[in-house]
């Protein structure tokens, strides 16, 4: 099994390709051992490495979130334990539901600006997560209040230093320009 490894924009985080289908729906999100644990045998045991705070799965990739060490000490370890978990025919999950759709709140929105909620989502689903899923992240749509638009980074975005410019420059103008009911994009936890 050959993994391949690729830079994110954020320095703290790597993504890791497993040649492997990873998570066949939705993404899963883990900032801490206890719920990794639980919920993924994967996460969990990437969260054994010491100086991993962040595992992150989407479609066909890992990306793991460091504090401290160097990756060139970290690397070997991860690429270890993810190719120990695909040899060993384990599940990635634990249960069906991925992690991040269970712990996460609902969506908010006046039902009146349904309309404008569904072409944010649409926008965001063609041309905005594809490119994020590359940079080893996630970005979901949480809200929309008087001109604003909610949005809920994970993985490689959530911390990650380039992140407000992505919001502010790149996905606010981006909706802006479609949808000219949106004055600002602002980012929640």
């Amino acid at each position: 099994m050959f993994i391949q490894t690729e830079s994110t924009p954020n320095p703290a985080t790597l993504k890791f390709l497993p040649g492997k289908e990873v998570l066949r729906d939705g993404t899963a999100d883990f900032r801490n051992a206890e719920a990794a644990a639980e919920a993924s045998p994967l996460a969990g045991r990437l969260f054994e490495i010491p100086g991993v705070t962040g595992v992150f799965f989407g479609y066909d990739f890992i990306t793991v979130t460091k504090d401290g060490p160097d990756w060139q000490h970290l690397k070997p370890a991860i690429l270890g334990a993810i190719m120990e978990h695909f040899m060993s025919g384990a599940p990635v999950m634990a249960s069906t539901a991925p992690a991040s759709e269970a712990g996460e709140t609902g969506e908010f929105y006046d039902k009146a600006d349904e309309e404008l909620v569904l072409t944010i989502k649409e926008l965001l689903d063609t041309r905005v997560r594809p490119a994020v899923a590359q940079d080893g992240g996630d970005i979901t749509f949480r809200g929309f209040e008087n001109g604003t638009v909610f949005l809920h980074m994970k993985g490689a975005c959530a911390g990650c230093p380039s992140s407000t410019a992505t919001l502010k420059h790149g996905i606010q103008n981006l909706l802006r320009h479609f949808v000219p009911e949106v004055q600002q994009v602002e980012q929640v936890a």
